[in-house]
Order: C-alpha cells, then sequence, then structure tokens
C-alpha cells in the first residue's frame, strides 16, 4: 500500500527570512521620509533616507549573498526556477538601491526630487516583491511505501 505524504515548506530558511526582513521594512521607510521630506522640505527626512538605506543595502546585500550560494549549492529542482526568480528580484533591488543611495547623497534638493523618489518607490515594490516570493509556501508531495 503506497501513502501520500504532504509538506508545507516555505522557500527560504528562518536566518535568511531574518535578514530578508530588514530590506523590506527599511525600503518602505526610506520611501516615506523621502515623501516627508517632499512635503516638508526640513532636510533631516533625506538624512533618515540615507541611513534606512545605508542599513537596508547592506542587509540587502548579505540577503543577495545568500540567495546566490543557496542557488549554486542546488536545492530542490522544483525550486530552481522559482530561486532564479527571486535572485533576479533581490539582485535588481540591490543595484536599485545602492544607486539611491548615490542619489540621496548629493546636495539639497536633487538628493530625493523625481529620480530618488522613483527608485525609492522601486526599491519598495521590489523588496516587496521579494518578501512574497521568499515566504510564499510550496506543497512538496511524496510517495512513501
Amino acid at each position: 500500500m503506497v501513502t501520500r505524504a504532504g509538506r508545507v515548506r516555505t522557500f527560504i530558511n528562518s536566518l535568511h527570512g531574518i535578514l530578508l526582513a530588514f530590506p523590506v521594512a527599511l525600503y518602505p521607510a526610506a520611501l516615506v521620509s523621502d515623501i516627508a521630506y517632499l512635503n516638508t522640505a526640513v532636510i533631516q527626512w533625506t538624512n533618515f533616507s540615507s541611513w534606512l538605506l545605508a542599513g537596508a543595502n547592506v542587509f540587502a546585500g548579505l540577503v543577495l549573498a545568500w540567495a546566490l550560494i543557496s542557488l549554486i549549492a542546488g536545492r530542490a529542482s522544483h525550486t530552481r526556477a522559482r530561486g532564479i526568480f527571486y535572485l533576479i528580484v533581490i539582485a535588481v533591488m540591490f543595484v536599485a538601491g545602492v544607486l539611491n543611495s548615490f542619489q540621496h547623497a548629493r546636495d539639497g534638493w536633487h538628493s530625493v526630487g523625481s529620480f530618488g523618489l522613483a527608485l525609492s518607490i522601486a526599491c519598495t515594490i521590489l523588496a516587496l516583491i521579494a518578501a512574497i516570493i521568499a515566504y510564499s509556501s510550496t506543497y512538496h508531495e511524496e510517495n512513501r511505501p
């Protein structure tokens, strides 16, 4: 008699998930502080954004390295395409975050502007997409004798 056993598991392990939680929280916070700066013109908001982006980029780099190593180490074949897509999203998020940090390093009103705001929006959306990919679960079914 063959029984079917199924299990639900997430795409990433718990430590990877903790590292991913930082960009997911810090990129939207930088977006909010950019919006606050555009509405108030108080220069301190750009300083907040710069520090938030620095923290998000550090953890995004760690997540990128972890995702690359996980992909090279070879996880299960049913998650390979998902891993490649996840790696691409994380890589684009990291590059956009670094560009956003360079943009925020500029002086005065040009530090945010429309390009800085667009980069902050892109980083936020990419971080949320990465979280959806990473935290969504997969159902794996096995046949056991």
